[in-house]
């Protein structure tokens, strides 16, 4: 049986010709660039909530949950209660997904963050081997682990793991140049992999604690961005594992070829959901589309079709706008239809004005068609 192997943990200088440098270089673009940020913030609010979900169905795939898109939407559609750990597991990520979003903007990347993170990942779920829970929730293990399928041993004892941890936070939070910050994400995400600071759950502990760094990197939701880190690695799992096992060897071309292809799988997706931003893409590849199916489904009428592609259109609307489209209806009868898709929860209030309206998609029949053109634009990696 291998020993443990110390590695060191420090920043790889890239040469000029290293595809690298060019990755980092248009990383830093998409960091500062100026979104157009034209979607109504409540529907944004909306689809960084589906990503979310999607973020947290990846995630759980990668351990093995085999629950569907289609079978976690229904439970929130229907507000059944959590019927199974499957289930469950994936709620926790969403759940942990939206506590690093604040702690993060308040408080920034720390060890109780992760050990929070961990908590809450295995929170009400049965510890191995029954299920994906953890004996000592938010506790750095004391007893060796072994990763399935690498070579690499981590770090044995209690005392190692913090040591390692202690100096991953370091890492993190060192004042480097803003050029190695992306550099950084790759090289963390691979070390706490290494460490494998926990008896179970490191994998998804993982995966939100460089969510986490992206947000401090400046990639966050205040400028109207989507992050959705685990399509880099869920989308090709072995690809995820062959290179985060080539870096094991601390050889400087092993861990360039890693950082390449987190980098790279972060440019084509960040390039990706950055079209979100712009509502014009936004309405015709993904909402109109999404109403359409929907009808064609019979989850909504053609008179009820007519009012959301109307909430498209505008995005934010009032009685006289739908009176145009039903010219024949007086005033009470627009209210009313508006109030039956109130009660449907496919159109909510404006906070700051009760008499204007938007479309809502979330936990009603329309976000089946939701997901079902994001999939067909190439915007969910899962297969169902």
């Amino acid at each position: 049986m291998a020993d443990f192997k110390h590695l060191e943990l420090k920043i790889i200088e890239p040469t000029f010709d290293s595809p690298l440098i060019d990755l980092v270089v248009e990383l830093e673009h998409l960091r500062r660039k100026t979104l157009s940020g034209s979607t109504h913030p409540e529907i944004f609010f909306q689809l960084k909530n589906i990503f979310h979900t999607l973020e947290s169905i990846g995630s759980a795939r990668i351990e093995g949950n085999n629950t569907t898109i289609s079978e976690f939407i229904e439970t929130k559609i229907e507000n059944r209660p959590i019927a199974n750990e499957n289930i469950q597991e994936i709620r926790n990520i969403e759940l942990a997904m939206q506590y690093v979003d604040e702690y993060v903007k308040e408080r920034g990347v720390t060890l109780d963050l992760i050990k929070d993170i961990h908590s809450k990942i295995v929170d009400k779920l049965s510890p191995p081997p029954k299920g994906e829970g953890d004996s000592t929730p938010g506790t750095y293990r004391d007893c060796k682990v072994y990763i399935k399928g690498a070579k690499h041993i981590p770090p044995e004892t209690n005392f190692q793991v913090k040591e390692y941890m202690e100096n991953l936070i370091d890492f993190v939070n060192n004042d480097d140049p803003p050029k190695y910050d992306l550099l950084k994400v790759a090289l963390a995400h691979h070390r706490f992999m290494w460490i494998h600071p926990f008896s179970n759950g490191n994998g998804r502990t993982g995966r939100l604690f460089t969510y986490a760094m992206l947000l401090k990197q400046g990639f966050n939701v205040n400028i109207g961005r989507i992050l959705n880190p685990t399509a880099v690695f869920c989308f090709d799992r072995n690809l995820y594992n062959t290179n985060l096992s080539l870096a094991d060897s601390g050889n400087y071309k092993d861990v360039e070829k890693w950082c390449t292809y987190v980098l790279e799988g972060l440019k084509n997706e960040i390039d990706k959901i950055d079209n979100l931003s712009d509502y014009s893409y936004l309405k015709d590849k993904i909402l109109v589309p999404a109403i359409k199916y929907s009808l064609e489904m019979k989850y909504i009428n053609r008179q009820e079709s007519k009012i959301l592609n109307k909430a498209i259109e505008l995005q934010s609307f009032q009685n006289s706008d739908i009176q145009e489209i039903f010219p024949k209806k007086l005033s009470p009868a627009i209210s009313r239809m508006i109030r039956e898709l109130k009660q449907k929860n496919m159109l909510q209030s404006e906070k700051n004005n009760s008499r204007k309206y938007y479309i809502n998609f979330a936990n009603n029949f329309l976000i089946r068609g939701i997901i079902k053109m994001l999939a067909k634009e190439s915007f969910i990696p899962l297969k169902e």
